[in-house]
């Protein structure tokens, strides 16, 4: 520690039978004072800094702990998607199955997740993966032709990239 620091002021001792203390005698008490009223006051920002981050980050860490249990279940959803669309209308059970698909989807939509457009769309690398390309007259170049597997984001997270074949 410096001098400076290790320096106490000097307070004079209470004059007896009521005199007032001199002006200049109250400026290193003033000064003091002052000192400590501005460091509460940044110790004081500091803790309400902290208390809104502390916050933040939990809101964070609970969103990502939902993102990872949706992704679990993103393949289930897929595979329900494509079992019904090799399956013939006359089963009974599709029905059923159908009713579990749109309870995934309704459950998705309400956690904000939701698939990634592909067929006819642009490529765009950040939100498909190209998996093939192949050759399409009617089609523009870099435009989408087959999803292989579908793709999901979460508000502007991308969940998981659409695998797509594109046009060249």
């Amino acid at each position: 520690m410096s001098d400076e620091q290790n320096q106490q002021p000097i307070i004079p001792n209470p004059p007896a039978g009521g005199e007032e203390i001199s002006a200049e005698a109250q400026e290193p008490i003033s000064d003091k004072s002052e000192e400590y009223l501005n460091n509460w006051r940044r110790a004081l920002a500091d803790y309400d800094n902290l208390k809104k981050e502390t916050v933040a980050r939990r809101a964070e860490w609970a969103q990502y702990s939902e993102q990872q249990i949706l992704e679990e279940f993103i393949p289930v959803y897929e595979h329900l998607k494509l079992a019904l669309q090799g399956a013939n209308e006359s089963n009974s059970w599709l029905e059923g199955v159908k009713h579990v698909l749109k309870q995934f989807s309704d459950i998705f939509k309400a956690h904000g997740v939701e698939e990634i457009k592909t067929v006819g769309e642009k490529f765009d690398p950040n939100l498909h993966e190209a998996v093939g390309h192949e050759e399409s007259e009617d089609k523009d170049e870099g435009e989408i032709i087959r999803e292989v597997a579908g793709g999901y984001k979460m508000g502007e997270r991308v969940i998981r990239a659409a695998k797509v074949i594109i046009n060249k």
